[in-house]
């Protein structure tokens, strides 16, 4: 009769190596799988966004170069033919778009709660220059080029253009979020959260981080990104119980858990453990408001 051997776990192991080694692989290999699946979830999200809104674009500019094109304003495109013409309106508008998209950025780096005005002028400003020096570039190519006397003058022309085109913009992108019904509340964090999945409108707002062009939203009932300026929604929160207290953070006082010191930085702990920076052009509004100590 064979006699069977009994084998702890050590012998086992040490019997049997290869399987040792495979074990400690998967081990490794959850938490990073785990961590890619999140990852790919995250970047599916935002080019789900990315082309909604690119698809947006491309059609407002497609109007707008068409409309362009029957207008012909200033007989900028008189000598070329209406499929030429198009194109040409189209490139303009995408560089100046494209710089104007630039200049806002800076804008709200340096001016977080600026108006929209004056987001809206340095848009047009900074596109206008692109879009003269694209014209004042293929004139050079394809042309004598353009006198230095003259680069004012087609300037303010493009100018013009680009004013109305920012003004456009603008009210496109409102048209196209309309507000909810429950918006018309008076608290502006409800207005806020409407922006938000239905799941997450109901739960506490605690902080917003900024994330290229996206925001982060830290709530009581998990994280959400959402396509958003920052800017813009520091400005939509201006009656709420909150504050900037970074170039790329927003904090709700409600949201507020901690406080803690490190390496002279002053760090606020969310209610999720999450901690945001308070930079030291902020920190005197933020002990005014009694948000640090």
């Amino acid at each position: 009769m064979a006699c069977r051997e009994t084998i702890d776990g050590g012998d086992f192991w040490r019997l049997h190596p290869e399987l040792r080694r495979g074990a400690g692989i998967l081990r490794e290999m959850r938490p990073m799988s785990f961590a890619k699946r999140e990852i790919q979830g995250q970047n599916a999200l935002r080019i789900a966004i990315d082309m909604k809104k690119y698809r947006r674009d491309m059609l407002v500019m497609a109007v707008i170069a068409v409309f362009l094109t029957f207008m012909n304003p200033f007989n900028a495109t008189g000598q070329l033919s209406f499929p030429l013409a198009l194109l040409y309106w189209f490139a303009m508008i995408f560089v100046g778009g494209a710089v104007g998209e630039v200049g806002m950025r800076i804008y709200d780096q340096f001016r977080p709660q600026g108006p929209v005005w004056g987001m809206l002028t340095v848009a047009s400003i900074t596109s206008a220059l692109a879009v003269s020096g694209f014209i004042i570039a293929i004139e050079t190519v394809f042309n004598r080029g353009v006198p230095a006397s003259y680069w004012p003058r087609i300037y303010g022309l493009v100018l013009i253009i680009s004013i109305g085109i920012s003004l456009i913009t603008y009210i496109t992108e409102r048209a196209f979020h309309p507000q909810d019904a429950a918006t018309t509340a008076s608290n502006p964090t409800d207005k806020f959260m409407q922006r938000l999945p239905v799941k997450f409108r109901t739960a506490a707002l605690h902080a917003i981080a900024s994330e290229d062009h996206y925001l982060r939203v830290y709530t009581s009932m998990g994280e959400e990104l959402i396509l958003m300026r920052l800017a813009d929604a520091v400005r939509e929160l201006g009656g709420a119980d909150g504050l900037q207290v970074h170039r790329s953070w927003w904090i709700a006082k409600a949201g507020i858990t901690d406080e803690k010191k490190q390496d002279g930085r002053t760090l606020l702990i969310l209610e999720s453990g999450t901690e945001v920076p308070v930079s030291r052009s902020y920190r005197a509004k933020a002990k005014e408001a009694g948000f640090i100590a």
